[in-house]
């Protein structure tokens, strides 16, 4: 029963369960569609809403478009009138260059009509003045082109002339105040004898001493020294002659050293000559060193200094060579600091100018050609060497202090007693140099300049052709060697200058 009751109990529970939730769901479904029911009257509610509105919209977009329309109507109608106005100013322009056209072709007829009769009357003008002038067009063309041409060229010639006057006045005045000033600045002494030197005696007696026995001591320091020792009248003094300056001054100072011991004889002799190759080498450093000192330059090597030093036992025309560089570089300086010039170079170059004269007695070849080498042994600048084979003309100069220093050497060779030369026998050996070269026939003239080392011959060159000039420099320098006396060596420079001149037009 008990069980039977359980299930109707389960059953009854279990309609009852059922039997609400089929109320539940019919409830649900009831509110479901209430609420379905309302979203769809909403829904065409807005539908309704959106028609109007786009309905409005329409109409508005309608009435715009509508409007735009009725714009772009009025601007194309404003276009096609200017168009239309335009069209019609262009015929009237195309109207009036039409007329413009025809009056120009009608002026042009006219001109070419007047150019005709231009012609024609400017032919017959000179038709008539050829038959009055009796020459041809081109005849009188030519005359008038030659008239011209000489007109302008004599023109141009004057001015050329003037301006040239000018400019040599000017380049004139401006070197005379650079070289015054310069040799205002400068002082220097006089030419001294350089070729023998004099040793004083303290007695008579000593001069039987140096000759010796059977003159064993004088020939003994002769051999020995290289030198040539006068032993005269002259009152207590010998005379020690040698082309060497260096060597003279050795001998000088071992002759003094063996006068001042007493004793001379071979052997002494020997110890004085190596005592005095010492004491002059220290004379001759201390030269060069005060040399570079004086002018102010650092960058020499020593054996280039020593070499320096040398030059003061080296004379030429009577003038020391170290004191002629000395001066020559302070002159060079001068007139490159006012030119603009290198100081440095200038000076340098001046003081080297004649090196080659330190090794000139020992070496073949020109001093020259000495220097130059010794300037490219010392690896020196390119501006120094060409100074140094300039300053004589050899070569052209390459810079303005190549320039300098050679107008330096003339400046300190050319002074009143810097050479032994008196102004008279100067003269006389340029007048000779001179004559001997112009007693040559084909000679138009000849200059001697260089203070008489060199001596320019010019050749007429109809007479003489390459071939005879080369054969008559050399019998010039032939003859001056045979008939004239003169330090050092002459060059002879044979010029031969044929111009032709010629114009093409």
């Amino acid at each position: 029963m008990n069980s039977l009751f359980l299930i109707l109990i389960a059953v009854a529970a279990l309609v009852a369960g059922y039997v609400i939730r089929a109320f539940q769901a019919k409830s649900r479904t009831a509110s479901a569609e209430g609420r379905a029911e309302k979203l769809l009257e909403e829904a065409k509610q807005k539908e309704k809403e959106l028609i109007l509105t786009a309905k409005d919209q329409a109409i508005k977009i309608t009435e715009e478009a509508k409007a735009q329309e009725k714009e772009i109507r009025q601007q194309i109608l404003r276009l096609e009138q200017r168009l239309e106005k335009k069209e019609s100013d262009m015929d009237a322009k195309s109207k009036d260059l039409d007329r413009q056209r025809e009056n120009i072709e009608r002026q042009n007829e006219d001109i070419k009509k007047l150019k005709e009769e231009l012609l024609s009357a400017r032919e017959k003008q000179l038709q008539d003045l050829e038959k009055i002038a009796k020459l041809t067009r081109d005849e009188a063309k030519q005359i008038m082109l030659d008239q011209t041409e000489k007109q302008v060229r004599d023109d141009l010639l004057g001015l050329t002339r003037k301006l040239t006057a000018q400019a040599r006045e000017e380049s004139d005045r401006v070197a005379r105040d650079i070289v015054t000033q310069a040799i205002e600045r400068c002082s220097a002494e006089v030419s001294t004898e350089t070729t023998t030197t004099a040793v004083a005696l303290p007695s008579e007696e000593l001069k039987g001493r140096i000759i010796g026995k059977e003159g064993r001591n004088i020939k003994a320091f002769e051999q020995m020294l290289g030198v040539e020792v006068i032993v005269d009248e002259t009152p207590d003094a010998v005379i020690i002659s040698g082309f060497n300056s260096v060597r003279r001054q050795v001998a000088k100072v071992t002759l003094e050293k063996l006068i001042q011991d007493g004793r001379i004889h071979p052997a002494k002799i020997e110890e004085a000559y190596d005592k005095a190759k010492k004491e002059v080498g220290q004379m001759i450093k201390e030269a060069g060193e005060e040399a570079v000192y004086e002018l102010g330059i650092t960058n020499f090597p020593p054996k280039l200094v020593q070499l320096i030093g040398r030059l003061k036992f080296r004379s030429s025309y009577g003038q020391n060579v170290l004191k002629h560089s000395i001066e020559m570089a302070k002159l060079a300086a001068i007139m490159a600091e006012e030119l603009g010039a290198d100081v440095s170079v200038a000076k340098q170059g001046a003081l080297l100018h004649d090196i080659g004269k330190a090794l000139d007695q020992d070496m073949e070849g020109t001093h020259v050609e000495i220097g130059k080498q010794i300037a490219k042994k010392f690896n020196l600048p390119d501006k120094i060497v060409n100074a140094i084979e300039a300053h004589h003309g050899d070569v052209e100069h390459t810079s303005l202090e190549a320039a300098i220093v050679d107008a330096a050497d003339n400046i300190s060779g050319a002074r009143p007693g810097a050479r032994k030369d008196s102004f008279e026998q100067y003269i006389k050996r340029l007048t000779e140099l001179e004559n001997l070269a112009n007693s040559f026939d084909g000679v138009e003239k000849t200059y001697a300049i260089q203070a008489g080392r060199e001596i320019r011959v010019f050749i007429e060159p109809g007479k003489i052709d390459d071939w005879g000039a080369m054969k008559l420099a050399r019998e010039i320098a032939h003859r001056i060697e045979q008939e004239l006396k003169y330090p050092g060596e002459i060059k002879v420079q044979v010029i031969r200058d044929l111009r032709i001149i010629e114009y093409a037009r």
